[in-house]
């Protein structure tokens, strides 16, 4: 049976233990509404740069059909059989937020898995990432580009500097595709892991079948050329909602593990308790019980 003295240290540490726990859960609840508002303000600006792009280049597709030419597309609406896959790994840099970053390796673990056989290049966000590559044997890869250190802090400079090589191996180098797997920010209580394609942008349909409904504007610059400008910004309009989707649901994550173990600490800080509790009355029994039998065997 543990002494007085053991319980006594055990309750007083789980103790500090919670206090850490509190005080962290406060600081990511104060960090994600800030997040929060960012990846709302963000939203509409990526899914509407994202819009444009493509009415751009459906209204090529058309012009080509109207015109009898050969339809042409920018390279990074094309779909290539041949080249690098390149995997774009958002994860955190600290633990201490749940499953957060177990999901995210097990995806990357998997597509990996199903391009095994094939070049692939990696540009890795947050030290888990870059620690779970720099271990994983059996995989031909390579570091396109690593980042770290820059959560919960996540600025359009640093969706610059992940998009430019992204960018460079996909139009200069002949890559593939490029695939961005990251969390994404449901709420304060969900979060989820998305597989997303970057590059190459898909068309829509009634683009490819030559339907697309013309509009009566007129571009200036032309819109081959405003294409040209649109594409890498738009690229990296994405990077910028996914870095700060994953900041909002890495916070998020990290509120929730800290509430837990927050009431876990609680709750063993009572059963301690009760254990202090009755292993000091089971020795004061037994004192008492020792008197008694003292005071007996005087009187006899």
């Amino acid at each position: 049976m543990a002494s007085l003295r053991e319980i006594r240290r055990k309750i007083k540490s789980v103790k500090s233990t919670e206090q850490i726990t509190k005080a962290m859960k406060m600081v990511a609840a104060a960090r994600m509404r800030r997040a929060q508002g960012a990846i709302l303000s963000s939203r509409p600006f990526a899914v509407k740069i994202d819009e444009a792009v493509r009415d751009l280049a459906a209204l090529e597709v058309l012009a080509d059909c109207e015109a009898g030419r050969e339809v042409q597309v920018h390279p990074c609406f094309e779909s290539r059989s041949s080249g690098t896959a390149v995997l774009v790994l958002v994860t955190a840099d600290k633990g201490l937020c749940g499953a957060f970053n177990t999901n995210l390796l097990r995806a990357a673990l998997d597509w990996l898995r199903r391009n095994q056989g094939r070049k692939v290049s990696v540009a890795v966000v947050g030290r888990k990432g870059r620690d779970f590559l720099s271990r994983l044997r059996g995989f031909q890869h390579s570091i396109l580009c690593e980042l770290t250190g820059i959560f919960p802090k996540a600025s359009f400079a640093h969706a610059e500097l992940l998009g430019k090589p992204i960018f460079a191996s996909y139009m200069d180098e002949g890559a593939s595709s490029a695939t961005a797997i990251y969390n994404e920010f449901k709420s304060a209580v969900s979060q989820r892991v998305v597989e997303a394609q970057l590059l190459p942008i898909p068309l829509p349909e009634a683009a490819k079948e030559g339907k697309t409904r013309a509009f009566g504007f007129r571009f200036e610059p032309r819109r081959e050329r405003l294409l040209e400008a649109l594409l890498p910004r738009a690229l990296k309009a994405q990077l910028f909602r996914i870095l700060l989707e994953s900041q909002a649901a890495e916070l998020a994550a990290r509120m929730n593990a800290m509430d837990s173990a927050s009431k876990n600490a609680g709750e063993l800080i009572d059963a301690l308790t009760l254990n202090l509790n009755r292993t000091r009355q089971a020795m004061i029994t037994r004192e008492i019980a020792e008197l008694v039998s003292g005071a007996e065997a005087l009187a006899s």
